[in-house]
């Protein structure tokens, strides 16, 4: 597959799922496995990210943090090569002890079934913490 061949609904359902159930057992092995050798992550404020090689580093030190990570994905749109998703996650902070929650979008562009970019944006907060309160929104 190129990379702008299209995705079926199904091949899309089917990739969304496999990321969710690598990322709930931090699976590095086969989330590695789901990047293209020259991947490029956009996660957030973070300094973009070149190659599976970076890519790995962060998610190891990433889930050095998360003891008991949960994760729910659901993917939310297809356009051509493009999945949108958004998850949930839950965790304990490994550092702090506390309990955290997390929100995201996530936009992947594939190459086959691997993803060839890896843009993301996201909320994380103290579970039971009003976000808005806690940023002096409301």
């Amino acid at each position: 597959m190129t990379t702008n061949q299209a995705l079926t609904l199904a091949e899309a359902t089917e990739i969304v799922q496999g990321v969710e159930d690598a990322f709930g057992t931090a699976d590095i092995e086969r989330i590695m496995a789901g990047f293209t050798e020259d991947a490029v992550a956009v996660f957030a404020t973070l300094p973009q990210m070149n190659g599976r090689a970076e890519i790995e580093r962060f998610l190891r030190a990433r889930f050095r943090r998360q003891k008991n990570y949960r994760l729910t994905k659901r993917l939310r749109m297809l356009s051509g090569n493009m999945i949108g998703n958004m998850w949930e996650g839950s965790w304990e902070d490994a550092e702090t002890g506390k309990q955290m929650v997390g929100l995201g979008t996530e936009f992947w562009t594939m190459r086959g079934r691997q993803i060839a970019r890896w843009e993301a944006a996201f909320n994380v907060s103290e579970a039971g913490v009003d976000p808005a309160q806690a940023l002096g929104i409301l």
